[in-house]
């Protein structure tokens, strides 16, 4: 791991503390999130599953087959909200299970393929809708008209299109207060962050960071991580202040915190899950 930055802060990861192997032998990890008790769950997207590592450190399958999960996130009634693009879909899953169908389409076409999701305090729904064409797909080209970003109303009878000018949005993670979105255009090397209105509508874009990102997370400083080689760390300023290496793996796919003190950055990269122990606390944790 490389350390900061700027020598006048403290280390976002705990001094001391070594990047971690804590499971491998998936073909493509992402989606990570954590529930109330600090148990993550994260998709092995190929082998169509989201498995659970537990606050004790123990990996079970959590649902299998899982709609070719990517990109999830807890909503505020402890069910995930899952990026189900085998049949570009956005998925509600109960503890036990149960899948509920959120949405499949826009203006009478399918979506293209839900990536990422981030769920408001009050439960309404941002996710990312870019084009990555998949091998379990009978069609190669694009549904929609371009690739967006989308808004699901808390009472899930409204969906809007909020985000219309970016070339590839993928990672997308908002404050604990709802106030503000992150949301990076892979394609053109560029996070962006926007204010939130109450009705769910978008203003004053501004770039966050000089740098793309498939996944990415907020802790309770308002440092932004981002994701594809290694996880970096970047203050409110977009400076970046520390770096994590994954080195055994050749993409760094998403990051969320974790375990009992969601003091735990854990990362889904490629084959592997891995965790390090931090100084600071994730902001975007179920309560």
């Amino acid at each position: 791991m490389e350390r900061s930055t700027n020598g006048t802060r403290p280390r976002v990861v705990t001094l001391g503390a070594t990047l971690e192997k804590l499971a491998g032998g998936f073909d493509f990890t992402e989606g990570p999130t954590c529930d109330a008790e600090g148990n993550l769950f994260f998709t092995d997207q190929p082998n169509n599953r989201i498995l659970k590592w537990s606050v004790d450190g123990r990996l079970s399958t959590f649902l299998q087959p899982a709609g070719r999960a990517n990109g999830m996130c807890f909503d505020p009634g402890g069910h995930l909200i899952a990026c189900a693009d085998e049949r570009n879909e956005l998925w509600s899953i109960a503890p036990d299970g149960t899948v509920s169908v959120l949405a499949g389409e826009y203006g009478g076409k399918r979506l293209n393929g839900p990536n990422d999701v981030w769920v408001r305090p009050d439960g309404a729904i941002y996710f990312t809708d870019p084009f990555y064409e998949r091998s379990w797909w009978t069609h190669d080209t694009m549904p929609q008209d371009g690739q967006h970003v989308y808004f699901l109303s808390a009472h899930r009878l409204e969906l809007v299109r909020v985000i219309d000018d970016l070339a590839k949005p993928n990672g997308i993670i908002g404050t604990p207060d709802g106030k503000m979105l992150y949301v990076a255009d892979i394609s053109a090397g560029r996070t962006y962050r926007y204010d939130i209105a109450p009705d769910g509508s978008l203003a004053g874009k501004a770039l966050a960071v000089d740098q793309g990102s498939d996944g990415m997370t907020l802790d309770d400083e308002g440092n932004l991580y981002l994701t594809g080689d290694g996880v970096g760390i970047f203050d409110q300023a977009g400076r970046q202040i520390e770096r994590i290496l994954v080195p055994d793996e050749r993409w760094t796919a998403n990051v969320s915190f974790g375990g009992k003190g969601r003091q735990m950055l854990f990362i889904t990269a490629s084959t592997g899950l891995y965790a390090v122990a931090t100084r600071v606390t994730g902001a975007n944790v179920s309560k």
